[in-house]
């Protein structure tokens, strides 16, 4: 059963659930008077129904927004190490200092998990707003957290993120750029090493390496999917240098793959860039701290979640608000990629 938000009242929820209106906006608003049962099942029926109490965003649109929330599915060891994330949340931090605004952050351990968690924050109004990111393809966060109404902007091309506003780079570009400057530069087996396939992000990126091989005529038959962690990347690279046709040049989806990549090199006798190019991705002090150096594929990703804070306050505002792609990731020759060895 669902309705749209411009039909259903209170009433149908209080109805529905078998309980007084105003049950239904003691437990909205936190306030004693029902049992915690009551409470869910009032807030199950809403949730089903579509409908969340227009007196929050008539009271978050009069005060100042206090928090915004972002949750990531990601291991927290991993989140640690990543270093997009860092320069990420560091870039909306930069804006929420400015407006003495904080940012409420939660790791969670699945899409699911994140549902319940945002409509939590949402109900509670812990939050004036979400960052939502790392979105799949038939991404299930995106239909209840729309009937929510939860003030939101989305990180991820338009095609994955349901009608929330949204900040992107052009992955796509981006990757035939790299498969094209390898391939400039001699290479005919590319391997890319990605990110795992259920995020929309990979799949772009994905899509991009095997068109860009097939026009360039090139071996595009050298892609694996894993995770994110050093260890996936040490585990993919190890995979592909004991192939029988090892590629000479390899792409990562990001820095910490890229260079445990370069250790994996070093442990097999590969020198870099002679007998093997490395390419990484978003470009974070890593890729200029080993050696050789590594060429990376970068952008500003500080810069970027200070432009998706930007427009989450203007979303808030409940101004027109449109889509916004970001510059799209450029080519950083370094040490770590040169012609193959003949």
């Amino acid at each position: 059963m669902s309705a749209s938000t411009e039909r259903v009242t209170i009433k149908d929820v209080a109805a529905a659930a078998g309980v007084s209106k105003g049950a239904v906006s003691l437990a909205f608003n936190q306030k004693p008077g029902v049992s915690e049962a009551t409470r869910e099942r009032i807030f199950a029926v809403a949730r089903q129904l579509g409908w969340a109490p227009n007196s929050s965003a008539r009271s978050l649109s009069r005060q100042s927004v206090d928090a915004i929330g972002l949750a990531i599915c990601r291991p927290a060891r991993l989140l640690g190490l990543e270093p997009f994330y860092m320069e990420f949340v560091s870039g909306i931090e930069s804006i929420l200092t400015e407006r003495s605004c904080s940012l409420l952050l939660r790791l969670v351990g699945s899409l699911e998990e994140e549902i319940h968690l945002q409509e939590r924050w949402w109900r509670e109004r812990q939050v004036g707003g979400s960052v939502l990111v790392d979105f799949h393809r038939e991404d299930p966060r995106i239909a209840p957290l729309r009937r929510l109404g939860l003030p939101a902007v989305a990180v991820g091309h338009p095609s994955l993120t349901g009608g929330f506003p949204s900040v992107w780079t052009d992955d796509a570009t981006a990757v035939a750029e790299a498969v094209r400057y390898l391939a400039a530069l001699g290479h005919r087996r590319i391997a890319r090493v990605g990110g795992p396939a259920g995020l929309g992000h990979s799949a772009i990126r994905s899509a991009a390496f095997e068109e860009t091989t097939a026009q360039l005529g090139l071996d595009g038959g050298l892609h694996l999917e894993t995770g994110f962690s050093g260890e996936d990347g040490a585990r993919a690279t190890r995979s592909l240098l004991l192939a029988p046709d090892r590629p000479t040049a390899i792409v990562y989806d990001n820095d910490i793959m890229a260079v445990a990549g370069l250790g994996v090199a070093a442990e097999m006798g590969l020198t870099v860039p002679d007998d093997l190019s490395l390419l990484a991705w978003d470009d974070s002090q890593l890729c200029r701290l080993t050696h050789p150096t590594l060429s990376a594929m970068s952008h500003d990703v500080h810069a970027f979640g200070a432009q998706v804070a930007r427009l989450l306050f203007d979303v808030i505002a409940g101004g027109d608000v449109p889509f916004r792609p970001v510059a799209t990731p450029s080519l950083v020759p370094r040490a770590s990629t040169a012609p193959p060895r003949p």
